[in-house]
């Protein structure tokens, strides 16, 4: 596990003798302890794989939402970072007497390029450019068949990207960079998805930090627009619509985040109940989404989906509170009708929110069928949003429970709900 996530076979002397190092030791205080690791060299998702955690998870230890306290992982993380047992508390672990200094050999050691032969690392220009290459094929996978089948082979891009860039220099480093903020922001989206916010944000943030390092000032417009879509979906409003302001401010916003910046700030004026602001921006949003935009400058950028049927999805749910459903229902029949097959990830969602139209509107057979048509792409792509649209449809179809197809969904949907989750 140690050499798979490339943490050192050893911790440096001096870090292992650092005071503060120590006392977090003793104190088993790990959010301190990896900070230090961090400080290091050694980072948080090198941490991840080492201790056979999520990134996620470390980073709200890192962040001070979570401790530590079983024995098991105490013990887990001591042999996955090679933290000599007395640090902690513990017995002597089975790796520190392998390890003890061996008697002295006869025989000559083996010829040192036989082992660099088998350790060569991968050339970082290489990697850049196969990263370009297969990054098409992430997007497609997680819009047709669910971010989960994206997930580990994004993961381990990232890791390899942050283990690349520490070891390489000059400008290739910078493509390195600028590569890995679009595939971290990327890896930010897929545990959003999955309703992993707090992998969701430290991806966000690994990413931003990427961009800027890099000096990709588009990059960094696109992650302002993603950190507000995610404080939109934890229904922070004010919070999305000053990030979504600031991301259209960004010197590095084209049309299309402009687009969709100012959608995201339209859906923050909704959940603060000014429709007159929010649709303001909803029309400017359409606007920009619907121009021409021959600069390129965001080609790199998955941003296909941008266009005006995707702003007017994004309208249409807000309507819906506004207390206008039916308008609601109309939009999301017409614009599912041209929402191309490769965004079935998409599709369930926004079937979620039509059934909730619907509900809303007095129509539940219609609600009931559009809701399991998503319920069926939810269970397919495992994607936490759709849940989240579905439940409140199902609340808002909770009055209607007498009428059979409304009774099958709620059935299926309480049985999905009351599932095993994911240990994440």
């Amino acid at each position: 596990m140690v050499t798979e996530a490339r943490v050192p076979d050893r911790l440096p002397a001096v870090l292992l003798s650092n005071p503060e190092m120590i006392a977090a030791c003793r104190r088993r205080d790990f959010a301190a302890v990896f900070r230090l690791l961090k400080l290091a060299g050694v980072y948080p998702s090198l941490i991840a794989r080492a201790c056979d955690m999520t990134p996620s998870r470390v980073g709200e230890i890192i962040a001070g939402k979570r401790k530590i306290e079983k024995i098991d992982l105490v013990e887990r993380i001591a042999d996955g970072l090679h933290i000599p047992g007395r640090m902690l508390g513990l017995a002597s672990r089975t790796w520190e007497q392998e390890a003890a200094p061996a008697q002295p050999r006869c025989h000559a050691p083996a010829p040192a390029a036989s082992s660099q032969g088998l350790s060569a690392p991968i050339d970082p220009e290489f990697f850049v450019s196969h990263l370009r290459t297969v990054m098409p094929g992430h997007y497609k996978a997680a819009n047709l068949l669910g971010s989960r089948h994206a997930l580990d082979a994004v993961t381990r891009h990232v890791d390899l990207l942050d283990r690349l860039q520490q070891s390489t220099g000059g400008s290739t480093r910078d493509e390195l960079l600028a590569i890995g903020a679009r595939t971290a922001e990327f890896l930010g989206w897929l545990n959003q998805d999955l309703g992993d916010f707090s992998g969701a944000l430290f991806w966000s943030d690994r990413a931003m930090e990427w961009a800027q390092e890099s000096g990709d000032d588009v990059m960094a417009a696109y992650v302002l627009f993603r950190k507000s879509n995610q404080a939109t979906a934890q229904r922070n409003a004010q919070k999305a619509v000053s990030l979504a302001r600031a991301a259209q401010r960004s010197a590095g916003a084209t049309h299309r985040i402009r687009a969709l910046a100012a959608q995201q700030e339209a859906q923050g004026h909704a959940l603060m109940g000014n429709p007159r602001f929010a649709q303001a921006k909803f029309d400017e949003a359409h606007e920009l989404a619907a121009a021409p935009d021959d600069s390129h400058a965001d080609d790199a950028l998955d941003l296909a989906y941008c266009t005006p049927t995707y702003i007017e999805m994004q309208r249409a749910n807000c309507l819906i509170d506004f207390g206008d459903p039916r308008t609601a229902v109309g939009m999301f029949e017409s614009e599912l009708r041209s929402l191309p097959p490769i965004y079935r990830n998409d599709q369930g969602v926004y079937l979620s929110r039509l059934a909730r139209a619907y509900a809303v509107s007095g129509e539940p057979e219609q609600a009931a069928a559009a809701a399991g048509r998503a319920l069926s792409i939810a269970i397919d792509t495992e994607s936490a949003r759709t849940m989240s649209e579905l439940s409140a449809a199902g609340k808002a179809l909770q009055r209607w429970h007498a009428v059979p197809e409304v009774a099958m969904f709620t059935g299926r949907l309480t049985l999905m709900s009351t599932a095993d989750p994911l240990d994440r």
